[in-house]
């Protein structure tokens, strides 16, 4: 049959061909600080690259994590400007020589507030910073080979931002969304009307079977709050 020497040939080297691995997303959850802020670590499972986001504070606890998984921190990821999501930002860059990306600029005056903050609220003292990279809505993040879309969320705070990744179905909320509530909106520029809009008009959009990490408490899915969140809920 015509050809069929060169079909033989690409069906023996295709069975004999490394198999390329996919990438793919992984995570581990770090609580931090007294206010126990879930500390996310993400990390490409082919490269083992990896950022850590919203690093609060308790950085050997992360670096310990980190270092347990054989992780190569590249970056730093922050969701917004708290203290107990950002307090440790500038010396965990310092210390691992790494960029800071996020969040979106509308939150630099809670970036350059951290010193009041930590006083505020009883934290070892820290530095503020200004990050490698602000980020808007539509922006891409790589770790690694996997790449996280950023959404800007306001309502928490203005600069607000949150990271997915359509191929894992995860979603990193910081402050935003909670299993079973949202985020407060009683701080300086805080807008519950925002923060509404934010969760229903670029959260439920994802799917209902995203899961997400919050910045507080125990994951959840966007089906389950769609369902049951008495704030933002389907029946809310």
């Amino acid at each position: 049959m015509p050809g069929s020497q060169g079909c033989i040939q690409f069906i023996i080297e295709s069975r004999i061909r490394p198999h390329r691995p996919f990438a793919m997303l992984q995570y581990k959850i770090v609580p931090v600080t007294p206010f126990e802020q879930n500390c996310s670590l993400l990390w490409c499972d082919v490269t083992r690259k990896a950022a850590v986001v919203d690093p609060g504070g308790d950085l050997e606890r992360i670096l310990d994590a980190a270092g347990q998984l054989r992780l190569e921190v590249e970056k730093i990821l922050l969701t917004h400007g708290h203290i107990d999501h950002a307090g440790g930002t500038a010396a965990l860059a310092r210390q691992l020589g790494v960029v800071i990306e996020g969040p979106e600029r509308e939150d630099s005056f809670w970036i350059d507030a951290l010193p009041q903050q930590s006083k505020m609220f009883g934290f070892p003292q820290v530095e503020a910073f200004t990050p490698d990279r602000w980020l808007v809505d539509g922006d891409v993040v790589s770790i690694g080979q996997e790449t996280l879309d950023v959404l800007h969320c306001p309502g928490h705070t203005p600069g607000h931002v949150v990271f997915f990744s359509a191929s894992a179905r995860l979603a990193v909320v910081g402050d935003v969304l909670f299993a079973g509530s949202i985020g407060r909106t009683d701080f300086p520029r805080g807008n519950h009307a925002a923060l509404v809009n934010s969760i229903r008009h670029k959260l439920w959009p994802l799917g209902k079977d995203v899961a997400f990490i919050p910045g507080h408490g125990p994951m959840s899915n966007f089906g389950e709050e769609r369902e049951s969140n008495p704030y933002v809920g389907d029946y809310a």
